[in-house]
């Protein structure tokens, strides 16, 4: 349900972006908050957006009541994105055009690839890698569009450029933590030896189990094994049998 609401959501909201930066260049779509005062379509999909942090700070939730292992970047992800967001909504402010865009781009592959897992397909693993580059990308980009907000700011005032130093200090904070915490996530994924290590267990034990549903059980083996040795010391009593009668007569 995530990976579609994601997918409309960003077909939705990437075109305003596309045409604002092809029409009215880099300081509109940083400053001018058109896409929520004059695109309905795209108002409304940053509406559901906003919305949308609520479930997915449930998936936190359904974590913690199955006693499952919580890592810190989850739940500080999403607690900090919920709030964020929100305010955010609440100034109208400009630069959110980009982050919401990225967002919804992002997540778009992401929970796809989680439906697929939960649909118990296996994709390749390096799409869980991809995934995570594109999100240390998000981070980035989302660091240099505040910092050309910031710019824009003190440049050409409040007035032209509708976002408040405020919300430029949270957003820049918060995209550099999470480029740090996903940094450190990718490293210990998929550089570290640790990470390494774990990947190939993890890739053996599927291997074994799909060998197990691809080929008879042990226990049916030696199953057969005993009616065929069975059924075999059977013929040869019934032969012994006959063989004896035959004497007998």
């Amino acid at each position: 349900m995530l990976a579609m609401f994601s997918i409309m959501g960003a077909f939705r909201t990437a075109p305003e972006l596309l045409h604002v930066l092809r029409h009215y260049g880099l300081f509109h779509s940083v400053c001018v908050p058109s896409y929520i005062e004059q695109d309905r379509v795209c108002g409304f999909w940053t509406w559901l957006f906003v919305l949308s942090k609520l479930p997915e700070l449930g998936d936190t939730i359904f974590i913690v009541l199955r006693k499952q292992p919580l890592i810190f970047l989850h739940w500080y992800h999403h607690i900090t994105v919920l709030i964020y967001s929100w305010f955010s909504y609440t100034e109208y402010t400009s630069s959110a055009r980009w982050f919401i865009v990225m967002n919804y781009c992002v997540h778009s592959v992401m929970y796809s690839y989680y439906a697929l897992k939960a649909a118990r397909f296996n994709p390749p693993r390096f799409i869980a890698m991809i995934i995570t580059s594109l999100q240390l990308t998000q981070m980035i980009v989302g660091c240099a569009i505040n910092v050309w907000a910031n710019g824009f700011l003190k440049t050409h005032g409040r007035q032209s450029c509708n976002i408040s130093q405020t919300n430029i200090n949270l957003s820049i904070a918060m995209y550099f933590s999470y480029f740090v915490l996903f940094a450190r996530f990718f490293y210990k994924t998929y550089l570290s030896p640790a990470g390494k290590k774990s990947r190939r267990m993890a890739a053996s034990l599927a291997a074994q189990n799909t060998a197990k549903l691809s080929s008879p059980s042990s226990e049916s083996l030696l199953t057969e094994s005993s009616i065929s040795k069975g059924a075999l010391n059977g013929s040869a009593v019934n032969g012994a049998a006959s063989l004896h009668k035959s004497k007998v007569q």
